[in-house]
């Protein structure tokens, strides 16, 4: 009898782990002593991500910050770091997202720490329903157009300003980071394409390249194939 290939086990275990993961989540949450009163921030863990007292995880509500590897990854951690580690805050507004992972407006004083990240750039807004989405939403619109953070030219672009011989854009659905096309120059949207490289977007040299990073040419392109 053949052997299952591990993949196959591991779909199989994906989604009770998850589960699992959802409700350790939802009863940490639960039972964690959250009140008014000031709590103290242990740690950082990336732009959006607190390490509370009694090892909680916290992410701030309506901000998505760069994985600490993709473009101003550690610069979002930092600014974070700067405003709160080694600081009592007060918890606002808590909720669970999708994922079971808590989720809150963070105050240091008066200072509403969300709004100090998305107005810095280094953290986009994300659509949520609090008592701030309108401050927040605004502090967003108004970093994008200063070109701020994960929107400043060094992550947010049109040209490869690190090798402008690399023509290929490589773009993902927000909703989907695993639907992935590319575009190069003749297809369609390709003047309208922007690499967002905070969110893991990147250039390539080749379609040999795009196709090998799991990207597949848009239906827009040209039948022919790209020449540089």
């Amino acid at each position: 009898m053949p052997k299952k290939k591990p993949i196959l086990w591991l779909k199989r275990l994906g989604l009770p782990a998850l589960a699992l993961s959802l409700l350790i989540n939802i009863y940490q949450f639960t039972n964690y002593k959250f009140t008014d009163n000031s709590i103290l921030v242990l740690e950082v863990l990336d732009g959006d991500t607190l390490l509370l007292d009694g090892k909680v995880r916290l992410r701030l509500r309506h901000v998505d910050a760069p994985e600490l590897e993709f473009c101003s990854g550690q610069e979002s951690k930092a600014f974070l770091e700067n405003l709160v580690k080694g600081e009592k805050i007060i918890i606002q507004e808590k909720i669970l997202d999708q994922r079971g992972r808590p989720l809150a407006l963070i105050y240091l004083d008066n200072i509403l720490v969300n709004q100090e990240v998305i107005a810095s750039g280094w953290g986009r807004y994300h659509s949520d329903q609090s008592s701030k989405t309108s401050v927040l939403k605004s502090a967003g619109q108004q970093a994008k157009e200063n070109q701020l953070g994960v929107y400043s030219p060094q992550c947010y672009q049109t040209e490869n300003l690190e090798d402008p011989d690399c023509l290929i854009k490589g773009n993902m659905d927000k909703n989907n980071f695993d639907f992935k096309r590319y575009y190069f120059p003749g297809c369609a949207q390709y003047d309208f394409t922007i690499i967002e490289k905070d969110i893991g977007e990147q250039w390539f040299c080749s379609e040999k390249e795009a196709k090998e990073a799991g990207y597949q040419r848009s239906k827009t392109c040209p039948a022919k194939k790209f020449e540089p």
